[in-house]
């Protein structure tokens, strides 16, 4: 599993100007199944997403699809764990 950490680094008029192909991006990442939660760190300084991949070869390649990355927006810091603890239920109710 990995955690991806974004940090925007460009005006976040910049940021908005992408954030609609962004969110595309995540949909279509979510429909796959290759993500798992994701949002905006606060204060609005980047964002997180947490997916699931095989490898950080795979990461990297979903990240090179990501509009944000594409057009130099934010810079991607990816954080490999294995799990080995869960929460029980539904991450969204549990949210």
């Amino acid at each position: 599993m990995f955690i991806a950490i974004l940090t925007y680094k460009k005006p976040l008029s910049e940021v908005d100007r992408f954030l609609a192909a962004h969110r595309e991006y995540l949909a279509q990442h979510y429909a796959v199944g290759d993500f798992i939660a994701s949002g905006p760190q606060n204060p609005r300084v980047g964002g997180v997403i947490m997916m699931k991949a095989d490898s950080r070869t795979a990461v990297d390649a979903i990240i090179a699809e990501d509009p944000f990355h594409i057009n130099g927006i934010a810079d991607y810091q990816i954080v490999e764990f294995t799990p080995t603890m869960f929460c029980n239920g539904d991450l969204k109710t549990i949210l």
